[in-house]
């Protein structure tokens, strides 16, 4: 199997129009029931947290299926229309919405769409993080101030895009049957507080939200280990349905999908190590709260 690697340089690829993979029309939709799902919480006089919390997602979910940027659930309008008096005008969407999901696909640049395909349909989802929290992990603010950090400087279009598609991306988190996933993040993302204290205490809760979930194990690898097995770049290991386990990797911008059974087996025994020196779900909780508490 071949290895395939990415293209440009990243000053290239910021410059380079990023266009939908699919003009599927889907997009309209979303953004129409995200409109009327706003209007009718506000007409209740609720939160976008409280909504959230009663249909089982946090603030930021229901802010992007607000805006269009995630789709709303058929679940999430089953519940919405009974909690909101819609009178079923939330359920009788359900049909269309289902139809939408199947044509809507992940926007993306050319160079990075191989790899959100595998993402988006892959039943098992593994990822080291050794510099700030994995994307589908981010909230919307700190996802921006990840992106304004970016050097060369990237545009405020280009920056906004760049967080939709990201959100985008964490609709894995709502498919059913559900893909198992699992995290290793490093001590020190846990101690950088990218967006400032305010946004970055969200993004803590927001981790404890998601780890929360049955499907979704999150660990923590302590910065006082002695020992670590991957004195290198972050890295993402995804089982496609189907297909073979491939690897991606990032560094200084330079993606690349590995898809030779060879490489994946090695990062595949140096996530398992990881994982071994990691503190368990339970107790990286535990820590992830104490950072909470702490800021």
């Amino acid at each position: 199997m071949d290895v395939k690697a990415g293209r440009g340089m990243a000053d290239e690829r910021d410059r380079r129009p990023e266009t939908p993979a699919e003009a599927d029309g889907t997009t309209g939709l979303f953004t129409a029931v995200g409109k009327l799902l706003k209007l009718l919480r506000e007409r209740e006089g609720l939160t976008q947290k409280e909504l959230g919390e009663t249909v089982g997602y946090g603030p930021d979910a229901i802010s992007a299926m607000e805006r269009g940027v995630r789709v709303t659930r058929p679940e999430v309008l089953e519940k919405a229309d009974e909690l909101l008096n819609a009178g079923d005008v939330l359920k009788v969407m359900i049909p269309e919405i289902k139809e939408a999901m199947k044509k809507a696909r992940t926007r993306h640049p050319e160079w990075y769409r191989s790899y959100a395909g595998l993402e988006a349909e892959a039943v098992e989802l593994h990822h080291y993080c050794n510099q700030v929290v994995h994307g589908l992990l981010q909230t919307e603010d700190y996802a921006t101030a990840v992106f304004s950090q970016r050097r060369p400087f990237l545009s405020e279009e280009t920056i906004k895009k760049r967080v939709t598609d990201r959100l985008s991306r964490q609709q894995v988190f709502d498919r059913w049957p559900p893909p198992a996933v699992s995290y290793v993040l490093e001590e020190v993302v846990l101690d950088r507080p990218i967006g400032g204290r305010t946004v970055f205490a969200e993004q803590l809760r927001h981790l404890l939200r998601i780890g929360g979930m049955r499907n979704v194990e999150i660990q923590v690898l302590p910065t006082h280990r002695e020992e670590h097995p991957n004195l290198d770049s972050a890295f993402n290991l995804l089982a496609p349905k189907g297909h073979g386990q491939v690897a991606y990797t990032e560094a200084q911008s330079y993606p690349r999908l590995i898809t030779d059974r060879e490489e994946v087996r090695k990062i595949a025994d140096r996530y398992g190590i990881l994982r071994a020196m990691a503190l368990n779900p339970r107790d990286s909780r535990d820590l992830i709260e104490k950072k909470l508490g702490e800021l």
